[in-house]
């Protein structure tokens, strides 16, 4: 093999490039021919997808990927009512998301483990949440990749209450394997909308991190939060008149309009995560995560 056909260079060349891209800008485009309604355009990129990612359309509510009237809605597609079934057990705690584990465990105080040899800090991830991250200390979290062939969708992990979500701006590089094992503290740089809920006694929260050209996350109570314009550190406000302020384990809670990361985290002795869960597995909405610790 020739030295730049070098994986490890290629990968190095990948990341550098980000550092030079501008990222917010491209992702702004994105967001833009994403969302066009012009048929040729919205059916090249939509061919183009289906092609080079072969999404599995079998559960979607409509299969047909040249039926959705933009990349977007396509890309967003909602499933057939059924396919992603809770476990009913009401200990459990389910995957909000179908992807795939990046990193799954327990905080060492509130570092946790980004890739080999890189961790990041509870309270950089949560930016100006240093009140829910004194509650997440020493606690669990589990890191969920969603490429970008997945499911889009991010659901309720359990029942809960929305009591405070907030938007954290920052860059937007790759989330994939090779840039969290290249770039230090990834998930803490690039921007991200943080929900924390509360149910009874248990407190858990998701960080939605956004990502090269995923230059839109979206949650039921707020719609739209990015791109946003000033892109500063702003609480964002919980409208129940959107949606209910308390959602059941299994409801839709957000979206992203490109493949992303979840971290969900929950406060020391809450649950125990399910032992054959490693880096690298497969999740799907509704796949017990963890046995939460009921009183």
């Amino acid at each position: 093999m020739k030295p730049m056909d070098s994986p490890t260079l290629r990968a190095r060349l990948f990341v550098a490039m980000q550092y030079l891209l501008p990222q917010h800008f491209l992702s702004r485009q994105v967001h833009r021919l994403a969302r066009s309604r012009l048929k040729p355009l919205k059916a090249a990129l939509i061919g183009a997808f289906v092609r080079h990612f072969r999404p599995d359309m079998s559960d979607a509510a409509d299969p047909e990927p040249h039926d959705y009237p933009s990349f977007n809605a396509f890309f967003t597609r909602s499933l057939k009512p059924g396919s992603r079934p809770s476990d009913p057990d009401p200990a459990a705690l389910v995957s909000p998301v179908d992807g795939t584990v990046s990193q799954i465990g327990r905080l060492d105080g509130s570092a946790m483990l980004q890739a080999k040899g890189h961790h990041y800090s509870l309270e950089a991830l949560l930016g100006g949440g240093f009140a829910w991250a004194g509650r997440f200390a020493g606690g669990s979290f589990a890191t969920l990749y969603l490429a970008p062939y997945n499911y889009h969708r991010i659901h309720m992990p359990a029942a809960g209450s929305l009591r405070a979500a907030w938007f954290i701006p920052g860059r937007l590089f790759s989330v994939n394997a090779v840039t969290a094992a290249a770039v230090p503290g990834l998930f803490a740089r690039n921007e991200r909308v943080v929900c924390a809920f509360e149910e009874g006694p248990l407190g858990f929260a998701l960080a939605l991190v956004g990502a090269l050209f995923v230059g839109s996350i979206a949650t039921v109570w707020h719609g739209e939060v990015t791109p946003r314009s000033p892109r500063r550190a702003a609480e964002l406000p919980i409208d129940t008149g959107r949606a209910p302020g308390r959602l059941e384990r299994g409801a839709e809670l957000g979206r992203f309009n490109m493949g992303s990361t979840v971290i969900l985290l929950l406060p020391p002795g809450a649950a125990q995560w399910t032992p054959a869960l490693q880096p690298g597995s497969p999740v799907r909405v509704g796949q017990t995560l963890a046995r939460l610790r009921l009183p």
